[in-house]
């Protein structure tokens, strides 16, 4: 019987050669690439118009109710647009109202409606670099302060911008503190620098070595400069150093001394007396320093060392922008004077609305004017730079408040 696949047995496979021939390979071919077309043209269509690309989803979009905020009013958990509370704000008249200051705008303007923000005490505070090139001039000895072209004036550009903080009420008393003798050794200045609150300003000797890189370290710490000119004292064993201004000199000769004791170093708001008790106790010799320093945009500062200072009274007459010490800190070196003359300070502050210290860098006094200026704000008293104590020809000072 011929083997075919009804008669064969199960379990037997036919021969290969005979399974190979019979399979219609021409038609399985054009099989396969049918379902391969359409394969790929359902794939196309997937991914453009199904889910296959990227991942999106569809959300309806409601625009919530925002709810008016009455004035004066505390939000609750229920004043909200969105999920996002809505805080409390306060009008331009109502944060004028609330810190004690008469405001007048021309025309009786309203207060404007921008809000109000406080910034913290401790954010990052630059001084401007100096020299600033409005604001000097190239002479025989170096660069010479002057007022700029367009009016700029060093005692206003190189000042240390003052920020009230939050912690101290408008209106509390002020206190300026002036620290004397820096550069004249590099590491006790730095000491200083690093010690005292940015508020604090340094008075130069022109007398120390890389006055220029000294200055510029103790800006960048926030701290404003003067220069301290050496005068001619009553003790003729004082006499400080080169370029000191004598009252025996003539005017043309102190001048040309201050302005070579000006260009030792730039970026000063103003020139104060290192020592000099004859010398500022006489008109003639006192005046034509002061119109120096008038006329290049500087200001005057008196250490307070000297009863007889005629700087007071000339200063204004002379456009100078001006301020004493009220207090010599360490006129007496003993720590129990010192503390004395810093409480003394505090009071007479609390008694006039404001009033400035003048100490040296000596490590006994520092020790004891660092801990006083850190402690100001805990009790209420406003820690401010020598700029916005300083008095204008009219008598105001230049803080304004």
């Amino acid at each position: 019987m011929p083997v075919d696949d009804l008669n064969r047995p199960l379990g037997l496979d036919l021969d290969d050669s005979r399974r190979t021939r019979d399979i219609p390979w021409g038609k399985v071919g054009v099989a396969g690439v049918g379902v391969l077309g359409v394969a790929l043209g359902g794939f196309v269509w997937w991914t453009n118009h199904g889910m296959g690309g990227e991942p999106f989803a569809v959300a309806r979009i409601e625009r919530p109710v925002e709810q008016p905020l009455v004035a004066g009013k505390t939000p609750t958990a229920n004043d909200v647009t969105g999920t996002v509370a809505l805080p409390q704000r306060a009008t331009g008249a109502q944060v004028e109202a609330q810190s004690g200051v008469i405001t007048v705008r021309q025309g009786n303007a309203a207060a404007p409606g921008a809000l109000i923000l406080q910034v913290p005490k401790d954010i990052s505070l630059q001084l401007t670099p100096a020299p600033d090139r409005r604001l000097v001039e190239r002479k025989s000895c170096g660069l010479l302060p002057r007022i700029g072209m367009d009016g700029a004036r060093p005692s206003e550009i190189y000042a240390r911008p003052y920020m009230s903080s939050a912690k101290v009420k408008p209106g509390s008393p002020r206190i300026a503190l002036v620290v004397g003798g820096m550069g004249l050794n590099r590491a006790a200045t730095e000491s200083a620098s690093e010690r005292l609150p940015g508020e604090v300003t340094f008075g130069f000797a022109p007398y120390g070595m890389e006055l220029e890189k000294q200055v510029a370290q103790v800006r960048e710490a926030g701290h404003e400069v003067i220069l301290q000119a050496p005068m001619e004292s009553f003790s003729a064993s004082e006499t400080p150093g080169p370029h000191t201004l004598f009252t025996t000199a003539t005017n043309d000769e102190n001048v040309e001394h201050l302005r070579w004791l000006m260009c030792r170093f730039s970026g000063y708001i103003g020139v104060a007396n290192f020592l000099g008790a004859k010398f500022t106790a006489e008109e003639r010799a006192l005046a034509p320093i002061l119109r120096e320093v008038g006329a290049r945009g500087l200001a005057w500062f008196d250490d307070g060392t000297s009863p007889r200072t005629l700087a007071g009274t000339l200063a204004p007459s002379q456009g100078v922008p001006y301020a004493a010490a009220d207090v010599a800190i360490d006129a007496d070196p003993r720590g129990d004077a010192i503390e004395a003359a810093l409480l003394k300070l505090e009071t007479i502050a609390r008694q006039n609305g404001s009033a400035i210290g003048f100490g040296s860098g000596l490590p006994a006094a520092l020790d004891r004017i660092a801990r006083f200026a850190k402690s100001l704000e805990g009790r209420g008293v406003a820690l401010v730079p020598l700029s916005v104590l300083l008095k204008n020809q009219s008598g105001a000072t230049a803080g304004g408040r």
